[in-house]
Parts: structure tokens; sequence; C-alpha cells
């Protein structure tokens, strides 16, 4: 197989990248610009451009891809994620949560203690964008009645929010960059822990200071405390190292008892949410099964092969590898504005880079997943901030200014790569 003929199986990755960033920006809209769509196009095109092989040869490479074992169970694991996720919501549990958190807190700690909540809620429920969803109004209520800026309020639930993405044993990120790495969850929270944790440190300082001279507001309403358990045995129980099947099935069970007895919903209510919750989960589970057959064609091709010798090519050290990894999933998430799809896509090359210089899984399960949410936190197009945006009624440009996170998260990473030994 020739290096051109490498090169050229790589394009439909390139082809993806140019119908989603074109739709984009022909329809001037990046959050309603479908995935799927720009997915399935280039997955055609692959198909088509496969040489050596008859058109059913080339469908059954695709569908070997799509139905890879990793990303079954990643499927798996996103049809419970979401049947928790809703449910609970549905349940209370996010207000509840969020009640408690706000009530703990002295006045002082309330710009600090909305970033705790955001990093305390999106580690327990693993989404990103359900934290925003369930925090932004509350953070927008706050900042109106104690006349602090809103765009800087809702950029601290935004970071807080990507702590938890980053972080969390239920997050999508962290099921992508395990699967694709071979690594567990309990090592990859280890390894990312010791990046994550100062560098949420940093920001929790630079809270205080934004936080200095408010009170805190009556959030109001009897605080049920019974509806945060679940989110605390599906944190408990994550971090005992409880497979995450289990840990989700679980949390959905104590979820339904919780809300059924206290009449928060009743059983239809119930299975509502919980379809609500999985149907959610449709069009990532739908990308995920595309992206894995491109991918498939693309590893059959030698692309894999050929993009591993190219970003290696100049590379002398597993720091200089390490640094690899973290560019080529920041600028495959630019492209894909999707931190997920990202990993996804580049997993199985950081594998590659990983396994020939010695790093271990757990590490690189890390830096993929972190250098993914230092990208996605600094995009306006993401859906992170379109969804604060929406919410807070500013722009991601006015979030943007105040989003410190991603970047201290960014800037420790580096340090953490050239400072730290091998582990």
């Amino acid at each position: 197989m020739t290096t051109k003929y490498n090169w050229f199986s790589l394009s439909p990755l390139m082809l993806f990248v140019a119908v989603y960033l074109g739709l984009s920006i022909y329809l001037d809209d990046f959050y309603k610009v479908p995935v799927t769509v720009a997915f399935m196009v280039s997955c055609v095109y692959g198909v088509l451009i496969s040489r050596g092989l008859r058109l059913e040869e080339r469908v059954e490479v695709f569908s070997s891809g799509a139905g890879d074992k990793n990303l079954l169970m990643m499927i798996w694991i996103f049809v419970l994620a979401g049947a928790f996720a809703k449910s609970a919501q549905a349940m209370g549990a996010v207000d509840a949560t969020v009640k408690v958190a706000l009530w703990l807190l002295p006045s002082s700690f309330i710009i600090p203690g909305l970033f705790l909540a955001s990093c305390f809620i999106s580690i327990s429920v693993g989404t990103s964008v359900g934290t925003i969803v369930a925090l932004t109004p509350v953070a927008v209520g706050i900042a109106q009645q104690i006349g602090a800026s809103v765009p800087m309020v809702t950029a601290v639930v935004v970071g807080g929010a990507f702590f938890g993405d980053n972080l969390s044993f239920i997050s999508d990120t962290t099921v992508v960059a395990t699967k694709t790495q071979g690594c567990e969850m309990r090592d990859k929270f280890k390894a990312n822990a010791r990046i994550v944790f100062p560098a949420a440190a940093v920001m929790l300082v630079i809270c205080f200071f934004m936080g200095s001279g408010v009170s805190t507001p009556d959030v109001g309403g009897e605080i049920q405390y019974i509806k945060v358990v679940p989110y605390l045995a599906v944190l408990v129980t994550a971090l005992m190292g409880v497979n995450v099947m289990t840990v989700l099935a679980g949390g959905i069970v104590l979820t339904a008892a919780v809300g059924l007895a206290s009449s928060s919903y009743d059983l239809p209510g119930l299975v509502q949410s919980m379809g609500d919750g999985i149907m959610g989960m449709g069009e990532l589970i739908i990308v995920t099964l595309l992206a894995g057959g491109m991918l498939g064609l693309i590893r059959h091709n030698g692309g894999l092969d050929y993009l591993t010798r190219v970003l290696t090519s100049r590379v002398k050290s597993r720091r200089g590898a390490e640094l690899c990894i973290g560019l080529l999933v920041a600028v495959t998430d630019i492209c894909t504005a999707n931190n997920t799809i990202a990993i996804l896509t580049a997993g199985p090359v950081a594998k590659d880079i990983a396994d020939k210089y010695g790093i271990s899984p757990r590490r690189s399960a890390s830096l993929l997943d972190t250098f993914s949410c230092f990208a996605q936190g600094l995009i306006p197009y993401g859906a992170q901030l379109l969804m604060a945006s929406a919410l807070a009624s500013v722009t991601p440009i006015d979030i943007i200014r105040y989003l410190y996170y991603p970047l201290i998260l960014g800037i420790v990473a580096l340090v953490f790569i050239i400072v730290s030994r091998k582990d």
C-alpha cells in the first residue's frame, strides 16, 4: 500500500470536517448543524473510495468498525446514563442538590459555592450540558440578586460543568477515553485527578476574588435532603470501583424508589422520564456507530498507521508523544465541536502512540479527556457555551471572557507533561 494511498484514506475524516464546518458557516448556526449528517456523508464517501474490495465487503468492514465491542459497551452505558440523568432530574434531585450546596455556604462563598455546586453536580451526573441546563437559571437569578455580572457567574457554572465532564465516572468522555485506551475508569480517575484538582483549586481561588463582598440569597422552599441520595450513591459506588453499568443501574433503582416514595412522580411519569433520557442519547448513539464505522474503514485502508507515522515522525521522547496526543485531540475537538466525538476519533491513534512510547493507558486516557475539555471550553460554537448563552441571554463570547477554568486546565496539563515522571 503506497504512502499516497495511506494519506488519501484519511480523506473521509477530512470530508467530515469540511461538511460540518461548511454547513455551519452556510446556516450561520453551529448548534443546529446535525453532526449525524456530516458523518453520514463522510461514511458513504469512505465506503465508495475503499479499494480492492467489492461493495458488500466494504460495507462489512464499515459494519465491523461500527460493531466493535468497545463501541457497543459505550452504547449500553449511554442508554443507562440517559435514563438515570433524566429520571433524577424529573424527581427533583438537581434542584435539591443545588439548594443544599447553597444553603451550606456562607456569604463570602457564594461564587465559589456555585463553582463547587457545578463541580459536584457534573461529577455526579457525568454531563456538562445537563449541569449547565440545571444550574445556569439558578446562577443567573443569583447574579441578578447580588448585582454580579451574569456572564461571569455563568462562566463559573460552565467551568464547574467541565470539571465533572472531565472527571466523572459516568461521563461519556470518560467512557470513550477509557475504552479506546483499554484502562479501568478508576485508574484514569487517579491519573486525571493529578491534573484536574490543582486546576480546580486555582479556579476556586479566582472565584473567591470574584465573589468578594456579595451576600447569599434566599434559595427558598424546603430542602428535601433525601433527593440528594441518588447522586451521592452514584458517586460513592463509582469511587469504590463498582462497574459503571452496575453503578448506573443502581442509581436508576434508587432514583425510582426515592421519586415514587416522595410522590415526585408516579410510575407513568418515571417511565416517561427514563424514556426521554434514553431517547435523548439517540444522536450520540448514532454518531458513535457512524464514527466507529468510518474509523474502521480508515484503519483498514492504512490511514491510522499513516497518521501515526506523521505525528510521531519528529517525536523523540515520551513527553513529545504526550504533547502529540494532546494536540491531536484538541485540534479534532476544534473541528468537530464535540469532545466525545473528538476522543472517539483520536482515541485509536492516541493508543498507537501511547504503545509506541511506553505511555500508560490511564495516562493517555487522561490526556485525551483533559485536552478535549480544554479545547471544548474555548470554542464559542460548542454545545456547552451555546446552551449557557441561551439560558443566560448573553453571547458565547461574553462568557468566554470569564471562562478561566478550561484555560487553567490546559496550562496545568502542559505542566504535568513537562514535569511529571513516567507512571
